[in-house]
């Protein structure tokens, strides 16, 4: 891969989520796709001969529940090899690290990991909660900088991402991956109940926070959550989109839109960063399927319509370069909140992947003086 294509690849909740129609022929071809895969869905399937029908059904969903599952074996491997420890320069290790699987609410089983300090007392922890389409071993550099400032530090993947179970690419609610988090959230302050607990979330990740802290029991064991180009303000570029998305959703889940493709503006200024994201097996770099792409928009909506009834401490950064999610969105939950303890920086110039930019090490800074900042408040109080 060149530099001039990697320059070119974007992820998030961007082009992925909405198809491309900004040309008459696009929405044509839009509107062509839709009726033929509702047409090709209600045709009635001739069955193998001499098999009942209902057994041939029945052999197909084994067929593709079996290739799913031999998908995210592949992907859980891959996580596993994952090298995420790391040592100083004199040969130390200053933290443990760890993978395990967490079952979700629906029962699935989600890829997780740990990375502890090994010497010094816990000043709390951070869990993150990573975008829509990468996963949790892409951290591993923002986890060894919280460790030396003796931050415990834990990452989940979504449903369909890393090395979790599920359809790659594929997220049939983000409910549930609110739930799965908050659920989450409960099991580590159930083993660590007298350290602070914060949530960290990036791009669509961000939104899943923003709407786990809006539930009392949840806000209740948060010290504050940590939001990176959050996504709350997700507009269709089509009001056609808008109208269909639901019943499409619903018709063909899993489909996925061949005009939203990988290519756009892209996420980071960084060249060896974009081809180290796009490289990356665990990265699904396909079109958005249909049904992740209406949860992205649902959830969107809830969280701008709600931006008064935050009430979460909260620091929100993003750079006003972003042309996946919104700035201007942060600037106005910042705005509008009603938290008591709130913070926003904007950063001038920066992309979307903040904690990949060229400044990477700065907005990790940023983050870890906040958390103490934040702690330091807890403890005058």
């Amino acid at each position: 891969m060149s530099t001039a294509e990697v320059d070119q690849l974007t992820s998030g909740a961007s082009n992925r989520i909405i198809p491309i129609l900004k040309t008459l022929r696009t929405l044509i071809f839009f509107i062509q796709s839709f009726i033929f895969s509702l047409v090709i869905l209600l045709l009635p399937r001739r069955p193998a001969a001499g098999a009942p029908k209902s057994q041939v059904k029945s052999w197909k969903r084994k067929s593709m529940l079996r290739r799913e599952d031999e998908d995210t074996m592949r992907r859980r491997a891959l996580a596993e090899d994952l090298k995420m420890g790391f040592e100083t320069d004199d040969g130390e290790v200053p933290c443990r690290w760890s993978t395990s699987l967490f079952f979700g609410v629906k029962r699935n089983a989600l890829f997780c990991r740990s990375w502890i300090p090994v010497s010094g007392e816990l000043k709390g922890i951070l869990i993150i909660i990573h975008g829509l389409n990468e996963h949790s071993g892409r951290y591993a550099q923002f986890a060894r900088q919280l460790t030396s400032c003796n931050f415990g530090v834990y990452a989940m993947d979504w449903i369909g991402h890393g090395g979790s179970d599920g359809l790659h690419g594929y997220v049939p609610s983000l409910d549930h991956v609110v739930a799965d988090t908050g659920a989450f959230l409960e099991k580590i302050k159930l083993e660590n109940p007298t350290v602070p607990c914060f949530l960290f979330g990036h791009s669509t990740g961000g939104a899943v926070v923003l709407k786990a802290a809006s539930y009392p029991h949840i806000e209740a064991m948060l010290e504050g959550i940590v939001l990176s180009a959050p996504a709350l303000r997700v507009e269709p570029a089509h009001p056609i989109v808008g109208a269909v998305a639901p019943l499409f959703s619903l018709v063909v889940p899993k489909y996925q839109f061949k005009g939203a493709n990988k290519r756009g503006v892209p996420v980071s200024r960084d060249p060896a960063a974009l081809l180290a994201k796009y490289s990356d097996p665990l990265v699904y770099t396909g079109p958005i399927r249909v049904r992740t792409g209406h949860e992205i928009l649902r959830l969107s909506s809830y969280l701008k319509r709600n931006f008064k009834s935050v009430s979460v401490p909260f620091f929100v950064l993003h750079g006003t370069g972003d042309k996946v999610t919104d700035p201007l969105a942060s600037q106005d939950l910042y705005n509008e909140a009603a938290s008591r303890f709130k913070d926003i920086k904007l950063y001038e110039g920066l992309l979307h992947d903040l904690l990949f930019e060229l400044e990477r090490d700065e907005v990790a800074q940023d983050i870890i003086v906040w958390l103490e900042k934040k702690l330091g408040c807890s403890i005058e109080k």
